[in-house]
């Protein structure tokens, strides 16, 4: 018997797996595989329709447009994995070693159409992944000419501060923007804090715990339906403000000044945590977050008043870490 078995007596074509009998699957596994593919791919479902594929349930007004990102990229990575073992599948069936068919099949190298596939198009699924990113990125950082209210959040070894730049008393002449505890954050920033804040803070440590749910750190407070601006700065290292159900994250960096916009749809309280790896006790850098009516949360920035804790903690920044160094 020769070596690749050309000597063997062969089936009439058609009969027992040859190429004829295969050639309709060859045909129609295609257009199954294409067919899949616009079916997963081209829904016009919202992101209520699909799995939260590990997110929590969004809690503010900006959180579905990242939670429909997320649930995009895993539609699109299962839509390239069933390609992908579709592909590998028919290979498997369609090019199997038979008895009857023992020779080695035809081997394609330097294939310029199939190389050329095979490296535009991963450019062009990496190219739509990063349109929709930074489409969804642009819109969630864009900030509105003057938001409903302004919260300096400061970040230090090891737990969190407060600061709100708010006009507690109603009274506008009071303003204390210019103080030097936030001589640190930019000018330009300042310029959406209302008229008359003379603001309130909370100071976090470590040992504090949120009174109803027992949470460890300090506690946030944030009305309900308006939109509230976060100023970020650091007084030492970099941290990461992430409040869990907002499915959003900033870094908190010494030296540069970050924001954002969120504006809270549910009310409750939700954990926070710093996502930065910032020393020792980073575990311990967690904080709570309140979701309140408006009239609780104005209530809530006179009780800080009326026990002393007007004015502002030291926020660092940029003009005060220049200055320190």
């Amino acid at each position: 018997m020769s070596p690749n078995g050309s000597d063997l007596p062969h089936r009439p074509a058609g009969v027992g797996g040859t190429p004829m009998a295969r050639r309709p699957m060859r045909r129609k596994l295609p257009q199954a595989l294409a067919a899949g593919l616009v079916l997963a791919t081209a829904t016009g479902c919202t992101y209520k329709d699909f799995p939260r594929l590990g997110m929590p349930t969004p809690v503010t007004e900006e959180a579905p447009r990242i939670l429909s990102l997320w649930q995009g990229s895993w539609a699109a990575a299962l839509a390239v994995g069933v390609l992908v073992w579709g592909l590998i599948l028919w290979c498997v069936i369609v090019y199997r070693r038979t008895r009857t068919k023992v020779e080695v099949p035809p081997q394609t190298r330097y294939n310029m159409p199939i190389e050329a596939l095979y490296t535009v198009v991963p450019l062009i699924i990496i190219s739509v992944l990063f349109y929709f990113t930074a489409r969804d990125e642009t819109k969630l950082l864009e900030l509105s000419e003057k938001p409903d209210h302004v919260i300096n959040v400061v970040g230090y070894q090891w737990s969190w501060g407060f600061n709100y730049l708010e006009d507690v008393d109603g009274d506008t002449s009071t303003s204390n923007t210019d103080a030097d505890e936030l001589s640190g954050i930019p000018a330009d920033m300042l310029e959406a804090v209302p008229e008359g804040a003379e603001g309130v803070y909370v100071a976090g440590t470590p040992a504090d715990k949120n009174p109803q749910t027992g949470n460890p750190g300090p506690t946030l407070w944030l009305p309900k339906g308006e939109k509230v601006r976060f100023i970020l700065t650091s007084r030492d290292v970099i941290h990461s403000f992430w409040v869990v159900p907002f499915l959003f994250k900033q870094d908190v960096i010494p030296g540069h000044t970050n924001q954002f916009e969120v504006t809270p749809e549910k009310e409750g309280t939700f954990l926070g945590k710093c996502a930065e790896l910032c020393g020792v006790d980073h575990a311990r850098m967690l904080f709570n977050v309140k979701v309140v009516s408006p009239e609780r949360y104005q209530q809530h920035l006179e009780e800080l008043a009326e026990k002393g804790q007007t004015g502002y903690i030291p926020a660092g920044g940029a003009r005060q870490e220049r200055e320190g160094q």
